[in-house]
């Protein structure tokens, strides 16, 4: 291999090594850290945050992966360990987890990420411009990252691999067979911007890595980027070092210290279930089948693991409500010295505790009320225990796979009981359960053949990539200006002929000091020749067409050809019109507003579908485009990688400017994508209704005064400029 020069994650000093890949994982939410991963401690901090750790190391191991970078959100807490503040932590010689800021510095559950996810897109560019490089391929785990990674993959032009992990849509169908209203899941889960962002990543990615044949036929089947051509079934694999089977002889390990505070007969074969306290655990239900059965009460102890607690008062609600029904259940079936709940594990426990089981002649169990994998069912059969597991998803593959155990359904609690009482009732089914799993598992679940797979199904794709060059120097065509004002023209700049008047001389004195680019839906000849009738100073970049193109400064202005390449990827202009021509309320604008990577269309919201129907039919029909609404009246069709938003970053990126340098100014929906992440917002006291989302947000600064002034409003408020006249 060739050997190439790069930077370390963690001091930016360069160094030597083999080139191979360099891959970036995303795992967002939870609290994600290399030793001692509190699986259990709430709802995001479950089995992906163990898989993605894992996963990271085992592709760090294999001899084509030059470098592992895990990409997970900073957390300052006091009420968390200091260890997720740090912004780098080392999992190996070439694999770290990178921490990156996304919204407040404390540890808020993953329904309240959705607002800062442009913010963490922006770190993670930041940190690839440190690193002078950009990875070649990025894989997303969760539809939060999901998000992130496919504005990453438009705006770098790398691959996108996208692992839902527990999808939206089949949550949404179980919460609602289990009673929760519409309103209720979506005022607690968020669930409409989770399926969208789904839908996003599913769009953007290469490849979709899922755990079982049942999520890519059936669960991910349900969304409209579904394409079963992008599907892989890699089922993730288990770490042998650290699940094992018992020594039938010698001491019992420390674990056994839970049991005997809880158990009458310590010794006695067991019931063991691992998972958070969460109601989609099942938990419960298990409790109450052990509850009604003396014949299970008589042949086993119960053991529940439900993650770390102090005080059940101080915890979120969800997670309160299924300990004090646990609480509850053992009092009213009087299980006491037959049920084991300790407050505080350690993650060295698990093991043990597995062993332990298995040593006992135990099973272990899964009851979830829906399972996209299972990674407990995997460790348990390594740790030489039989399984009984909801009939869904992951577990299916499994015991199809090692024929270790019993599927059952999660909420007939007379069928747990059974499938309880077969394994432990039966030493000949117990035996040849546990042997098969230990087999199954070394056979199908292990991280190197895992990683073998992964890498193996990558290969084609990744050798047909080119090499992205948005880091390399070139010559400047831009003043070497310290800050950069990116402005819309129509209702933002202009329409206030005093304002633009005042913006005009503010420019014209800050040349050297401040570049200038406008950012409009107008095609390049249209923005000159109004900004010239304004007299406004000609801007040293054009963003036209939506963001569709870009131009810079001279007697001709002359276009940016990389960004053109960029954006043509996956555009098919054509189909784009078949499908939307015809609709009604969407009559097509004149002839010179229609560019090569720009389709523009009036839109009549009386007669014309909405956006999120008109997005569905590209979707069903294969067609990757950008809707992009304005003023409630127009609608522009745009290639999946052009925006002004991705346009303003791609400057950044290819000139050098820190986006805290970068101020954006606009009035309108097509601006959104723009005024968004870690650039200095600026919305005009004259903005369109579609915007008023965006009060409250990182970075985005309401004006008062309208047009131009508000502009200059804005410019003040964030101390932008030396010297700028008062308001």
């Amino acid at each position: 291999m060739k050997l190439s020069t790069e930077r370390s994650p963690q001091d930016g000093k360069q160094v030597q090594k083999d080139k191979g890949l360099y891959i970036v994982l995303i795992s967002i939410h939870g609290l994600i850290r290399g030793k001692d991963l509190e699986l259990g401690r709430d709802a995001d901090t479950g089995g992906q945050t163990k898989y993605v750790v894992e996963l990271a190391r085992a592709l760090g191991q294999h001899k084509d992966v030059e470098r592992v970078e895990l990409f997970t959100r900073k957390i300052v807490d006091e009420r968390v360990a200091e260890d997720y503040s740090v912004d780098a932590e080392p999992l190996g010689d070439n694999v770290h987890i990178i921490r990156l800021a996304c919204g407040p510095r404390r540890y808020i559950k993953k329904e309240s990420l959705w607002p800062y996810l442009d913010i963490f897109s922006d770190n993670a560019i930041k940190h690839f411009r440190k690193m002078r490089a950009v990875p070649d391929l990025v894989h997303a785990h969760y539809a939060d990252a999901g998000l992130v990674g496919a504005n990453l993959s438009n705006i770098l032009g790398v691959p996108l691999i996208f692992t839902g992990h527990s999808l939206g849509r089949e949550k949404k169908r179980r919460l609602l067979e289990n009673g929760l209203t519409e309103e209720t899941i979506e005022k607690r889960y968020n669930m409409a911007r989770r399926i969208e962002a789904e839908e996003v990543a599913l769009d953007n990615a290469i490849m979709v890595i899922a755990s079982t044949q049942q999520e890519t036929s059936q669960q991910y089947a349900d969304y409209e980027n579904y394409r079963p051509d992008q599907m892989r079934v890699i089922p993730p694999g288990v770490d042998l070092d650290r699940f094992y089977p018992p020594s039938r002889r010698g001491r019992y390990p420390a674990a056994i210290s839970y049991l005997k505070r809880f158990l009458s007969e310590p010794t006695k074969p067991c019931i063991l279930a691992i998972s958070r306290a969460d109601e989609r655990k099942n938990i419960i239900s298990l409790l109450n089948a052990y509850g009604t059965s003396q014949q299970l009460q008589e042949l086993a102890n119960l053991i529940i693991i439900a993650g770390n607690r102090d005080d059940i008062r101080h915890m979120d609600k969800g997670t309160r409500q299924v300990l004090e029904g646990l609480l509850l259940g053992i009092d009213k079936f009087d299980l006491y010295g037959k049920v084991c709940y300790p407050k505080q594990h350690n993650p060295d426990d698990i093991p043990e505790l597995y062993r332990l089981a298995a040593r006992f002649h135990g099973v272990f169990i899964n009851p979830a009320l829906t399972e996209p994998f299972g990674l407990t069912l995997i460790e348990a059969a390594a740790s030489g225990l039989p399984i009984v597991a909801t009939n869904d998803g992951g577990p299916r593959d499994i015991i199809d796979n090692c024929h270790n155990g019993i599927l059952i359904d999660p909420l007939d609690e007379e069928q747990i009981s059974t499938a309880l009482t077969e394994i432990l009732g039966t030493r000949d089914t117990w035996r040849t359960s546990a042997a098969n799993g230990l087999k199954g598992v070394k056979k199908h679940y292990s991280w190197d053949g895992h990683v073998r797979k992964y890498l193996s199904n990558l290969n084609k794709k990744l050798r047909q990539r080119k090499v992205n060059k948005l880091f390399a120097a070139r010559k400047t065509v831009i003043p070497a200006a310290r800050k950069l004002l990116v402005s819309d023209i129509d209702n933002t700049l202009l329409g206030d002929r005093a304002a633009a008047a005042r913006i005009a001389e503010v420019l014209r004195a800050s040349q050297g000091q401040l570049g200038f680019a406008v950012a409009t839906g107008r095609r390049v000849e249209s923005a000159r020749a109004i900004l010239k009738e304004w007299n406004i100073p000609e801007p040293d970049i054009y963003i036209s067409a939506v963001g569709t193109e870009i131009h810079y400064k001279g007697k001709e202005p002359r276009l940016d050809r990389n960004w053109a390449n960029h954006i043509s990827y996956q555009w098919e202009p054509d189909k784009v019109r078949s499908l939307l021509d015809n609709l009604p309320g969407l009559v097509l604008q004149e002839k010179r507003e229609q560019r090569q990577f720009k389709i523009s269309y009036f839109y009549d919201p009386d007669k014309a579908p909405k956006a999120g129907e008109m997005r569905r039919i590209l979707r069903n029909n294969n067609v990757h485009a950008k809707l992009i609404m304005s003023h409630g009246q127009y609608l522009d069709v745009l290639p999946i990688r052009a925006s002004k938003g991705h346009a303003v970053r791609y400057l950044a990126m290819s000139w050098g400017y820190e986006y805290e340098d970068i101020l954006v100014a606009g009035d309108s929906g097509n601006d959104e994508e723009m005024l968004n992440g870690n650039t200095l917002g600026v919305v005009v006291g004259n903005y369109s209704k579609e915007l008023g989302r965006l009060r409250g947000k990182h970075a985005i600064y309401f004006a008062t005064a309208t047009y131009a002034d508000g502009v200059l409003e804005g410019m003040r408020h964030y101390d932008f400029l030396d010297n700028l006249p008062e308001g």
